[in-house]
């Protein structure tokens, strides 16, 4: 379970570059809403003491329960089916207990993540066998589901790119891979086609709308596109140096309320507005270099597992930033996926920590 690991083979700049973009997130989120600044700073310094501990822990200790994982994510997605909170458009995606409560489908992406980790290292080499892809299709299907019906059609997507990730650097073919996405693509784009008529209840309403806000905004412009638009508008504002930290002009993204929640979804825009293009430049060059740090952890883990850990939160922290920014920056749809480290959520946020306490372990036993 614990090792005698060497002070000098702790990645000191990669928790450096995770501290100062947490930092920059609790700025813009108290400027947000002041009143979320204590429970951001919470989160934040609960997250930094629960990523130093879990670091110290060998993963591969704690991958051995792996399965455990993985129903006990079941389990909770189940709790959130029948017992959860209900939130905005009806979704339900929250667990209470007590005072307590967190959205099991941001733990979701991280126990993956680690489940596949164990499951695909030994099952490798059979990892190319179509019986072995569809057993690993089955079991993302399943907490799949269960994420996409709450409903959280952003979260859904995050898992599939998610699994794909996992099993591409598991060792998943090239020829496969190809395959799968000359059939899977045109699919989907006729699914999305069928799924945006009129009667068809593949979507929730909101959904639909928000696709069809995204291809034609100027129709939507005082509706779904309404608030896109406006975060465009705050993050051009912004210009080079931002109109300054917490100000108190009327036409400002907070101040003016044009765009709603800007502390999680649309914190970018906060950014953009009140640092200009130097903090947004900052903030990308910060999620750019924490991704390619985890990568170079892979690629000098000692075993698959540690590869697939590595990667899988690397690549996590990636993609889901680039849906956030693209929604912020309207060359996405929107979605409800918060920036990682940056947007208020403390589920969110110390789930990413746990993740990062498992890239620092495994590059404590890197191959030197």
């Amino acid at each position: 379970m614990f090792r005698g690991y060497r002070l000098r083979n702790y990645d000191f700049k990669l928790i450096l570059m995770v501290v100062i973009l947490s930092v920059i997130g609790i700025l813009a989120v108290t400027s947000a809403e002041a009143s979320l600044r204590n429970k951001q700073i919470f989160g934040v310094v609960a997250g930094v003491i629960l990523m130093i501990i879990v670091s110290l822990f060998s993963y591969k200790w704690v991958l051995k329960f792996y399965w455990f994982m993985y129903i006990a994510n079941l389990i909770l997605l189940l709790l959130v089916e029948f017992l959860g909170k209900e939130g905005g458009y009806g979704a339900q995606r929250w667990l209470r207990i007590g005072s307590f409560q967190f959205q099991p489908s941001e733990t979701a992406k991280i126990l993956l993540i680690l489940f596949f980790a164990q499951f695909i290292m030994k099952h490798r080499e059979r990892l190319n066998s179509f019986p072995m892809i569809l057993t690993c299709l089955a079991l993302v299907a399943v907490p799949w589901y269960l994420i996409f019906d709450q409903p959280d059609l952003s979260t859904s997507i995050m898992i599939l790119i998610i699994f794909c990730i996992v099993m591409f650097a598991g060792g998943l073919s090239w020829k496969i891979i190809i395959g799968i996405l000359a059939v899977t693509v045109p699919v989907f784009i006729i699914l999305v086609s069928i799924a945006l008529q009129p009667g068809n209840e593949y979507l929730e309403d909101y959904q639909k709308n928000r696709i069809l806000a995204f291809i034609n905004p100027e129709e939507y412009s005082s509706l779904e596109a309404y608030q896109q638009l406006n975060s465009v508008t705050a993050i051009a504002s912004g210009m080079l140096d931002g109109k300054g930290y917490n100000n108190n002009e009327i036409t400002s993204v907070v101040n003016g309320n044009f765009v709603s929640q800007p502390q999680t979804d649309f914190i970018f825009a906060v950014i953009g507005e009140e640092f200009g293009f130097k903090g947004c430049f900052l903030v990308i060059t910060l999620i750019t270099l924490i991704s390619m740090e985890c990568i170079s952890v892979a690629r000098h883990s000692t075993d698959l597992a540690g590869k697939i850990i590595a990667s899988g939160v690397g690549g996590l922290i990636a993609f889901q930033s680039f849906i956030n920014i693209g929604v912020a920056t309207f060359i996405l749809p929107n979605t409800g996926l918060p920036l990682p480290f940056v947007s208020y959520g403390l589920t969110s946020v110390m789930s990413l920590f746990i993740g990062m306490g498992f890239v620092l372990n495994v590059r404590l036993q890197c191959k030197r």
